[in-house]
């Protein structure tokens, strides 16, 4: 740990001796229809400078080289500006910029998934974003929902509101890499119980790439990357505090939310601060009524500090994530369906369990069966002007602490306590360009250390581990045509010692105990060495100044996770024991990716279908006898065992955004979504059938409709007035992994939702925003296909026909905003 901030205090200080540039400041106001646009994206082409417009449309960009530029103003719904300047030492340029109203998100500008800054439309592997607005324009439970709702071809498994793990084209887990500002975010990621570690009312910016990103973030980016982009503090007038206020409530599990930030930047030199707080009761559906075990409370926090001089640039940020959150087991009386709860450890009978009293489905005060999920980041994101080329420096460390308490005899007891702590870096050189190539070397990896605390269940040894990789990425152009690829290698250590368990003649349960003659250990000594080698090649070709083509190849690369490799004993919380393979080899995907996108003067298309093969995938089976019989080894719970084969998914993604010129301010968003995977495990599609034709978690044909209308002058001080409505179309899915009744036929469902929302202004002042949605409508009963809590059943007959848990029923979420 020493070492660490020695290093980082080493980066700041040097910083400083670094050598002086002639640089400039640009600064302006961005309009649309007369009057101030918030939140547009102002970039700087070839950077990573950038920044976005506060509440009166105003921006500044600091220490921009001097010379010639390229300045980008986008905004999702409104056509970009591209503006070419030329800037000298010292100078302050006012570059204002007004946007029309024509949506063409294409030319958003990204940073995730790609080396440096990039057009969204110019990158050859499919990329979304979804602006501070889009995220508020729907109620959410969590982050991830928000992103879901925005992004075709993102899905999500969840266990209630607030528990969900991103899916990007039916592969999710240790597949997708889900990132904070940047930093990968490291916790239990093989846990089914417990959401992404976020702060969802500080989140400014989501970007979502849709395939293989191993090239630029090695293991775990085989399916794509979520990065969750936090607020800068640098925007709103210098020298002035200021920041905002958000409260929120929704009707179904009366969740209640608040949200305090503060921002103040002056002379180079910018600080923020986030306080939020969550609390939400059990959520309903006209089926379960109130679902036990779904109440929630959430505490954020958030600190950031950074400074902007000629040298370049450092940010630094502390984030704490405190979460506790119900543990569902769905059990249930058998006749009246009214849930039931655990009152015993030892001798506790399903079938004999009192029910839940009808006072305690509705209430804040959580049940004794919770867990309790801490994370704790330190991040510092740096950068050095080197002449013309630019050295990114990215240091982080985080702490992720999840207890599970699930022994109702013993409620201070943990069943489940684990604390990994991670250590990453991140070293990328952006190198000034030569003959028109673009070169871009880096450094990335990390060091982790999991170990096990006061618990009486073990899934997982306590294991160190140590990850590097370095790649090289090359781009061009050659008038229309972009090119893109580059060359990565990484390789991992993973290793613990022997790892004892016996019985605890305190509490009657298991501990950790120290090696003794003849005790075999339940995970023996292991270490290993995982190498890969990623690789990827594309390009974009304009055709004209309306359409992009963009093909892309890419092979991924992801080593096991330590469930995979190493586990060896039940989760409490998933009522799995999961048993490991420790002759795992990593995976490898080769993916194509081809699309084309058009930007009309009425509408915005685009059309991407993709083909991944996959060796050595890893996936979860049912553990079964000679007899073909589920084996049990903890009495009440499922036993399942990874296995290692091949896969196949292919499919493709359709969005067509309308916005007819005949009808200024009306928008008709349409997106498609569609995913088939396959199993290659030929030996077990010859004994189980078409029951293993196909894998698990592969999410539905989706469609999604919205039609919003936004009043195109202001009525009065309410200012941006829309409503809007939104269909969502999930067809049934029969295409299901049924081996072991591991998963089941899921029912199509159509849902409906309605919403508005209005600006309040005082001048040129902002007052308020509002926010209404009513999501579900129809108070239709329904089940995700993805939704675990669907298979959360004890019967194999139930009274009223209905199995498993349902999802959340209709709900109406009011969220304010006020910013001051």
């Amino acid at each position: 740990m020493k070492q660490l901030f020695f290093l980082l205090l080493v980066l700041l200080v040097g910083s400083e001796a670094t050598a002086q540039y002639a640089t400039a400041t640009i600064r302006g106001q961005v309009r649309a229809a007369g009057q101030p646009l918030e939140q547009v994206t102002v970039a700087m082409v070839g950077t990573a400078e950038g920044c976005t417009t506060n509440a009166q449309g105003r921006y500044e960009l600091r220490n921009v080289p001097a010379g010639p530029a390229e300045i980008v103003f986008s905004f999702v719904g409104y056509q970009p500006v591209r503006r070419r300047v030329t800037v000298a030492a010292a100078q302050t340029l006012v570059l204002d910029a007004t946007l029309v109203a024509t949506p063409a998100a294409l030319e958003e500008v990204v940073v995730t998934g790609v080396s440096r800054a990039t057009e969204l439309r110019r990158s050859p592997v499919p990329v979304a974003a979804l602006n501070r607005r889009d995220i508020n324009l729907n109620a959410n439970g969590n982050v991830i929902d928000a992103a879901v709702r925005g992004v075709p071809g993102l899905s999500a498994v969840t266990t209630g509101p607030n528990i969900s793990k991103p899916f990007i084209r039916g592969l999710g887990y240790n597949r997708v890499l889900t990132m904070y500002n940047g930093l990968r975010q490291e916790g239990q990621q093989w846990g089914d119980e417990h959401g992404i570690e976020v702060d969802q009312y500080d989140i400014e910016r989501i970007e979502v790439v849709k395939g293989p990103a191993s090239l630029i973030y090695g293991s775990d980016a085989v399916a794509g990357v979520v990065n969750l982009l936090p607020r800068r503090p640098d925007d709103g007038p210098e020298g002035q505090l200021h920041g905002d206020a958000l409260t929120e409530y929704q009707t179904n599990n009366n969740l209640l939310g608040a949200s305090v930030g503060l921002r103040y930047h002056r002379a180079g030199w910018h600080y923020g601060g986030r306080a939020s707080y969550r609390l939400a009761q059990n959520y309903r559906n006209p089926v379960d009524g109130r679902v036990y075990g779904t109440a929630f409370r959430e505490l954020n926090a958030t600190a950031t500090a950074g400074v902007d001089k000629t040298w370049g640039s450092s940010d630094w940020s502390a984030t704490l994530y405190d979460n506790h959150q119900e543990i569902p087991d769905g059990s249930r009386d058998s006749l009246s369906r009214r849930f039931t709860r655990q009152v015993l450890d030892g001798g506790d009978d399903i079938r004999n369990r009192p029910l839940v009293p009808t006072a305690e489905l509705s209430t804040y005060r959580l049940n004794p069966l919770y867990q309790r999920i801490q994370h704790y980041r330190l991040l510092t994101r740096n950068r050095f002007r080197l002449g013309t080329g630019e050295l990114h420096a990215l240091l982080g460390v985080q702490q992720n602490r999840r207890r599970e308490y699930n022994h109702p005899t013993l409620p201070e007891q943990p069943g489940l306590s684990v604390q990994l702590t991670t250590y990453n870096y991140d070293l990328r050189y952006a190198a000034p360009t030569l003959l028109g190539v673009e070169a871009t070397a880096g450094l990335n990896g990390m060091a982790q250390r999991n170990r096990n605390q006061d618990a009486t269940d073990f899934p997982i040894p306590d294991y160190n581990l140590f990850d590097i990789g370095g790649y090289l990425h090359l781009k061009k152009t050659f008038g229309r045509l972009d090119l893109a690829g580059g060359l990565r290698y990484d390789t991992r250590h993973l290793t613990w010692n022997d790892f004892y368990v016996g019985p605890n003649p305190a509490t009657g349960f298991e501990q950790q105990v120290p090696a003794a003659p003849g005790r075999e250990p339940q995970f023996a000594a292991f270490g290993r060495w995982y190498r890969g080698v990623s690789a990827s090649v594309g390009g974009t070709y304009a055709l004209n100044e309306r359409y992009v083509l963009r093909a892309n190849v890419a092979r991924g690369y992801r080593a096991p996770n330590i469930t995979e490799v190493g586990s060896n004993g039940l989760d409490p919380g998933a009522h799995i024991v999961y048993l490991g393979n420790r002759t795992f080899n990593p995976e490898f995907s080769l993916q194509q990716d081809l699309g084309l996108a058009a930007r009309l003067p009425w509408a915005d298309l685009s059309v991407d279908a993709f083909h991944n093969r996959i060796t050595g995938y890893i996936y979860q089976a049912r553990l079964t006898d000679a007899n073909g019989q589920p084996v049990e080894l903890v009495p009440g719970n499922a036993t399942y065992q990874y296995q290692q084969s091949g896969a196949r998914l292919y499919g493709a993604e359709f969005t067509a955004n309308l916005h007819p010129t005949s009808l200024p301010g009306f928008l008709l968003n349409n997106s498609l979504a569609y995913v088939v995977g396959l199993n290659q495990n030929n030996a077990l599609r010859a004994t189980e059938g078409n029951a293993a034709k196909y894998l698990p978690f592969i999410p539905p044909l989706h469609a999604r409709f919205e039609a919003r209308y936004t009043m195109p002058r202001p009525l009065g001080p309410l200012h941006a007035t829309y409503v809007r409505a939104t269909v969502d179309i999930n067809a049934a899915q029969n295409r299901f992994y049924a081996v072991d009744n591991t998963e089941t036929r899921t029912a199509g469902y159509t849902l409906l939702g309605l919403g508005a929302g209005t600006t309040l202004r005082a001048g040129q002042r902002e007052v308020a925003q509002l926010f209404v949605q009513v999501d579900n409508v129809f108070n239709m009963a329904y089940q995700s296909h993805l939704n675990r809590l669907k298979y959360f059943e004890y019967y194999t007959a139930s009274p009223n026909g209905r199995s498993g848990i349902y999802n959340q029923g209709r709900n109406v979420s009011v969220k304010v905003v006020v910013p001051f």
